[in-house]
């Protein structure tokens, strides 16, 4: 089992996505109870963060596009038993997220735990 915990900024995120995406919590724990907790390691890791940080396609219920039109998450396995969910966002509004991006979550989040 692995222990899941929640940056500040993907709060912030989901928060914002919740306004159009009523369905945004149930897609995310889906990802969440499933593969994540139980150990698995999906999505494409992300180069050059210095990290190990994955980003996995999450079906948006709400837009009905399947995975390609859905979200995507980016998370961080800190230890063989910890992961963190750093961002979460639609690929509608956004396209990528940057290596650089994704270490200033990261080192947030280390600075307030």
């Amino acid at each position: 089992m692995i222990d899941v915990f929640v940056s500040p900024t993907f709060e912030r995120q989901v928060k914002a996505l919740k306004k159009r995406y009523k369905n945004i919590g149930k897609d995310i724990d889906e990802f969440v109870s499933k593969p994540l907790k139980s150990g698995q390691v999906i999505g494409e890791q992300v180069q050059g963060v210095g990290y190990a940080v994955f980003k996995v396609r999450v079906p948006n219920r709400d837009a009905k596009r399947g995975k390609r039109g859905g979200y995507r998450i980016v998370y961080y396995l800190k230890a063989r038993t910890t992961a963190v969910l750093l961002a979460v966002y639609a690929k509608s509004d956004q396209v990528d997220i940057t290596a650089s991006d994704i270490r200033a979550i990261i080192e947030s989040f280390e600075r307030q735990n």
